[in-house]
């Protein structure tokens, strides 16, 4: 697949909705990022991992310039499924526009932020302060982030650290903003944690409970001990803690039987205030007040992290302000990214399209939006660079 003008946001962001990538496939994705990359100049790696808990995947590394400071970006060209095909307006992955707007899976979330900051830098890079580019630029581009996340972004930086490759700041182009482009910018993501109870006792008949024991009655003690304090009233950049129950079982047909165990799912979104093992003690604490025999199986999604305000940051409110007239808000709201990962590496800010779209059927954005979007990515390429 080719992109006949590479500095068109909407033609490059065409050109990868057109690949089929949904995780962990490729779809043609990477291939297309390295022919747009390596005219400008770019050292392309192809860097493929894999691990026995799950499938394997392709990324892409990709570096110009052997001089400080670097200017990275984070991105994902992996897409989610798209449901009931019958239900889209146009072909999911045909890139097509109507009305202004172009529609197709990944077209926020987040092949667009690709497209702009790949036209973005075509821009940049041929203009007269660009081709003596005092600095370097480099891109991880994972097709791992919709999926497990075990074989994308952390596995490229740990060979990164490898090589001895650097990032001074790196922007993820996750689709942040809300109601108007820029309106968000997040400097942060709340920490994600799934736990799995369960509470094993004895089964027996109803009308004789002495012969047995109910796991239900001290599981449900259990979860309003959970459920009737908060975590924390929040902090200056986050929003409360909050712990959700998302599953109660018993397996139980009839009415006549007493079961032998109850299960209950819950997830955790934590901020600031608690690392993953913090959080964990808080809910042991609150399980044990049952005074119940109990398993709790535990799986850590990340950590709670925050990139204080500053230069970044104040850059990329700079450029939105200036291309849009939108003065942005920092914020630390949404699910986990793979900015995650990268805080540990470099100052990271998250900002790319609107995203009340993102994994529903007709995913899309303005094409106006798009534009804008690649305006304010190419402004704050020559702001980082004083170019």
């Amino acid at each position: 697949m080719t992109v006949e003008n590479p500095a068109s946001a909407l033609e490059v962001s065409q050109a990868l909705i057109r690949c089929p990538s949904v995780t962990p496939e490729e779809g043609g994705a990477l291939d297309l990022m390295e022919s747009l990359l390596k005219p400008l100049g770019f050292e392309c790696h192809r860097l493929p991992f894999s691990c026995e808990e799950t499938y394997g995947v392709d990324n892409l590394y990709a570096r110009l310039g052997t001089n400080g400071p670097v200017f990275g970006y984070g991105g994902h060209t992996d897409v989610v499924p798209i449901g009931d095909a019958n239900a889209w307006s146009v072909d999911p992955f045909g890139g097509t526009v109507v009305d202004g707007k172009l529609i197709g899976r990944g077209t926020v979330d987040m092949k667009g932020s690709i497209g702009a900051y790949v036209a973005a830098l075509t821009r940049f890079l041929k203009s007269p302060e660009g081709k003596s580019l005092n600095g370097s630029l480099n891109l991880i581009i994972t097709g791992d982030e919709e999926g497990l996340g075990l074989n994308g972004t952390r596995k490229v930086l740990d060979w990164m650290t490898d090589k001895g490759e650097k990032m001074d700041v790196c922007l993820v182009g996750e689709p942040t903003s809300n109601t108007a482009l820029g309106d968000m910018v997040k400097i942060g993501r709340r920490g994600s944690m799934n736990f799995a109870l369960t509470v094993r006792g004895i089964q027996g008949h109803t009308a004789y409970p002495q012969l047995a024991n109910n796991p239900l009655h001290p599981a449900i003690n259990m979860l309003h001990n959970l459920l009737q304090e908060p975590l924390d009233s929040g902090t200056e950049h986050f929003p409360p803690s909050s712990l959700q129950l998302t599953s109660v079982d018993v397996g139980n047909p009839t009415t006549n039987v007493i079961p032998a165990e109850i299960t209950a799912n819950f997830n955790v979104r934590f901020n600031d205030l608690y690392t993953s093992e913090q959080v964990e003690a808080w809910v042991r604490e609150r399980l044990h007040r049952a005074d119940f025999d109990y398993d709790l199986k535990i799986r850590v999604s990340g950590e709670s992290f925050l990139c204080p305000p500053g230069p970044f940051s104040d850059l990329i409110g700079n450029s939105i302000l200036d291309v849009t007239g939108v003065k942005t808000e920092l914020g630390t709201s949404g699910g986990t990214s793979d900015a995650r990962f990268i805080k540990d590496y470099a100052t990271v800010a998250e900002f790319g399209l609107l995203n009340d779209t993102a994994h529903k059927v007709d995913e899309h954005c303005t094409v106006q939006e798009l534009e804008d979007l690649s305006k304010i990515y190419e402004t704050m390429l020559r702001g980082y660079f004083n170019a």
